[in-house]
């Protein structure tokens, strides 16, 4: 958990755009986008994927729910659609072990994940 980038960058340890933050997550841009627009929705506290979800922490799902719609809607693209997505284990594509979500929106990207 040390070496966790997000963890830092919740500690403002590691400099980020922030687009939405409250007590339960931090919302930021990412560094690699892969759509005009693309946010990370990050839990403050450490939970490496959606298998380490469980009765004490459930709460957190709809906390990033919530961050989602607030940060979809102030960057305009709630009406038209986006996006939301999380990778669970590294041969899903999770880089960083430490829960979050891709907001993606703002360009019509299909039917089709991959």
């Amino acid at each position: 958990m040390d070496n966790c980038v997000f963890c830092k960058i919740i500690k403002r340890e590691l400099p980020s755009t922030i687009y939405y933050e409250d007590d339960k997550v931090i919302a930021i841009k990412d560094i690699n986008p892969a759509a005009p627009v693309h946010v990370l929705i990050i839990p403050k506290e450490h939970i490496v994927n959606v298998k380490d979800i469980n009765e004490s922490n459930s709460q957190i799902l709809i906390d990033i729910h919530k961050a989602a719609n607030k940060v979809a809607e102030d960057l305009g693209i709630s009406e038209k659609g986006y996006r939301l997505i999380t990778n669970c284990g590294a041969a899903a594509g999770q880089t960083v072990f430490h829960l979050h979500y891709h907001l993606l929106g703002g360009v019509d990207m299909g039917p089709k994940i991959l």
